[in-house]
């Protein structure tokens, strides 16, 4: 028999998701933001294929016309294929701009966009998440898949670790990320996650929203355990 899990009371602040109950217990969010976060540049993670799923792709093009109409350059893998290469096009056919960062081993002409305002050139993967964590306020995550994962997962755990204190967003298109949502729960659940760390990813369906919530978004305290200069 698989375990069951009572019903849910996590709320998500003004979310338009909706994802099956689960049991974490926590207080209600009261946070005063005295600041707005400027989010002038943007890393969004993604898939390099396009999937079956057409809302996918039309909230990729979405997402890009909202960057362009808000002067948010975007930062991304430098693909020209896939989700990727649909939402940069997207920000550049608005007229907008996108800085690619991609490694050397990844730069062949089937793969990388060469009409970018910006390319950049890594000698690896590690150097290219460096990168385009210098380079960017805040980060998106869209639909994708292993590699998506890594990245969002990864960037999540430095703000966890205090190395930055950027805002982190999941664009949950269509119920993309539902299943992930109850994977964190039950990391919660199970007490391998702090409700504070839950919270450190913002999530929403609609991408208006979601930029909200990462302008709004309150820089978390360095853990006890982790100085500054550790950091």
């Amino acid at each position: 028999m698989y375990p069951q899990h009572p019903t849910s009371s996590i709320q998500h602040p003004a979310s338009s998701i909706q994802h099956p109950a689960s049991s974490i217990q926590h207080p209600a969010f009261n946070i005063q933001h005295p600041t707005m976060n400027n989010l002038n540049t943007i890393c969004v993670f993604c898939g390099s294929s396009s999937g079956n799923d057409l809302k996918i792709t039309e909230a990729a093009k979405r997402l890009g016309e909202i960057f362009a109409s808000r002067k948010i350059t975007l930062v991304y893998g430098a693909a020209k294929i896939g989700v990727m290469g649909t939402l940069a096009k997207s920000v550049l056919d608005n007229k907008g701009e996108v800085i690619g960062i991609i490694p050397n081993f990844l730069k062949k002409k089937e793969v990388v966009h060469l009409g970018l305002t910006e390319l950049i050139t890594t000698e690896n993967m590690h150097e290219r998440k460096l990168k385009m964590q210098e380079a960017s306020d805040g980060f998106i995550a869209l639909p994708g898949g292993m590699g998506t994962l890594e990245e969002l997962f990864e960037i999540i755990t430095w703000l966890q670790l205090g190395l930055h204190q950027k805002p982190i967003g999941l664009l949950n298109v269509n119920g993309f990320y539902d299943d992930l949502i109850n994977l964190l729960e039950n990391m919660v659940q199970r007490g391998f996650l702090s409700i504070d760390n839950y919270h450190l990813l913002l999530v929403d369906s609609k991408p208006e929203l979601l930029l909200q919530k990462m302008e709004e978004f309150k820089r978390p305290d360095l853990p006890k355990w982790l100085s500054e200069d550790k950091a």
